[in-house]
């Protein structure tokens, strides 16, 4: 039941999905080569949401491993987890995407893309009750980003009415791997806003911080930079596969976190992050994983949220807690900080509550939120893709792959006016009186009052607002 279908998409894809498979197999009692070492009956009662039982009582992660070349692969066919596979379910090409979308979307990665849905289609046929996708892949590359979106595509087509759920590892503000970052990433996020249901946007230089201030690791590696992206992973589908007081699934989430279709972009963040040194200092209490879920360096997204507004949070708790102590804490949070969230969503925080924790802890907590603030990364991306984009610097790696240069003016104005939406909801206030078609009228409406201050407007709803001046 409630199954869910993982695809891990790219280097940076397979990578952090090796990592969360560590995670997941780790807390269902899973050992490497798929055969049960646990010690709780609960393990097993829903570990069907991401492994399927094979004969002899092995258990096979539902998972796709795709990329366009064999590296990546190879290097998690061989890690310690290499046999939980199934070996039929590494998909990769052999020429690589090399940075370039396009390569990824319409030439390289369309070859392969046909066989990546085969492989869909038979992971789905063998549900009984599928949930929806995982996507794990950056944007910033070429096959993450470039065929991570077309798989997207294709799958939305087949299963329309499925929840498809990303983790879209952005492009940093400071450090940057590849120079077409913000081509590629700007491609990619005018796909996602189309055709994803929840984005759960990362970022290295965040978990970077993270593992710097926080954790206090001086040389953090990616791997513990993708243990801390599984921690969420894991978090976010907790409900689904352990029992609880208080369930959500990702459909629940999706409901409760998306007020409009296209602001479905979250910023994750995971609790209690302590560095090892101090844990026996700290208090592990439902007061104090509440304070340090919303604190702005806990975010894995490089923006900080008190720039902007709250549109919807969503909190999962893990652990044996009372629910009471749980709402409590959230009213609390969201009484003493009320500017911070939008005053027209009344009850805008979600909480859901699963009463086993994370392997190690007593109890932990899985933040996502859906902040107006988050429109800083794609600000961001758009500036720099502007830049490049005057001087046409480097499209003809992409017009030779057969695109058009219009596409990339279409992607640049939706993420342009996803901007903007995340701007003007995060300006809206609960007591403005009126209907999205007067809008427009009624701005003017409010400039011509501002000029000339003796001429009587009829306009009820411009006397109103210019009454409450």
């Amino acid at each position: 039941m409630r199954e869910i279908v993982h695809l891990q998409i790219g280097q940076c894809g397979n990578q952090i999905g090796s990592k969360f498979w560590e995670v997941i197999s780790d807390e269902h009692g899973i050992n490497r080569v798929g055969a049960y070492e646990g010690d709780m009956d609960l393990q097993l009662e829903r570990v069907n949401v991401y492994f399927n039982e094979a004969h002899g009582g092995k258990y096979v992660p539902r998972a796709l491993l795709v990329d366009l070349e064999p590296g990546t692969m190879d290097s998690v066919r061989g890690s310690h987890i290499g046999q939980l596979f199934r070996p039929d379910n590494f998909i990769h090409g052999n020429s690589g995407a090399g940075n370039n979308w396009a390569k990824g979307h319409y030439t390289e990665g369309a070859e392969l893309v046909e066989q990546v849905v085969d492989r869909v289609r038979n992971e789905a046929e063998s549900c009984d009750c599928m949930q929806g996708f995982q996507f794990v892949h950056s944007l910033g590359g070429g096959t993450g980003s470039g065929m991570g979106t077309l798989i997207i595509n294709k799958i939305r087509e087949e299963y329309p009415d499925c929840i498809m759920n990303s983790f879209s590892v952005m492009p940093s503000p400071k450090v940057s791997d590849t120079v077409v970052e913000p081509y590629n990433a700007t491609l990619s996020i005018h796909q996602l806003i189309e055709n994803t249901d929840e984005t759960y946007c990362i970022d290295n230089e965040a978990l970077y911080d993270i593992c710097f201030r926080t954790l206090k690791l001086t040389t953090p590696t990616y791997g513990d930079l993708n243990h801390l992206v599984s921690l969420t992973m894991s978090g976010v589908t907790t409900s689904l596969r352990f029992p609880g007081q208080l369930n959500a699934d990702l459909r629940k989430l999706a409901v409760n976190m998306v007020p409009f279709p296209r602001l479905h972009f979250f910023m994750p963040g995971f609790a209690p992050l302590t560095a090892r040194g101090n844990q026996q200092y700290r208090a592990l209490t439902v007061p104090e994983l509440t304070q340090q879920m919303f604190d702005p360096r806990n975010m894995m997204t490089a923006c900080d949220p008190r720039r902007g507004r709250y549109l919807t949070v969503a909190g999962v708790f893990r652990g044996r807690m009372s629910t009471k102590e749980v709402d409590e804490q959230m009213l609390a949070i969201q009484q003493k900080n009320s500017n911070y969230f939008v005053d027209w969503i009344p009850h805008n925080v979600k909480v859901a509550v699963c009463n086993i924790p994370p392997r190690g802890l007593k109890m932990a907590s899985t933040f996502i939120g859906n902040n107006t603030a988050i429109q800083e990364i794609f600000k961001r991306i758009g500036e720099q893709f502007a830049l490049m984009f005057r001087r046409k610097a480097f499209l003809h790696w992409y017009t030779g792959e057969g695109m058009d240069e219009l596409e990339f003016t279409e992607a640049e104005s939706n993420m342009n006016d996803l901007v903007s939406e995340y701007q003007q909801y995060q300006d809206a206030t609960a007591d403005m009186d009126y209907d999205a078609e007067d809008e427009e009228a009624e701005e003017e409406g409010l400039s011509s009052t501002a000029h000339s201050t003796r001429v009587e407007i009829k306009t009820e709803a411009v006397t109103e607002t210019s009454v409450s001046e």
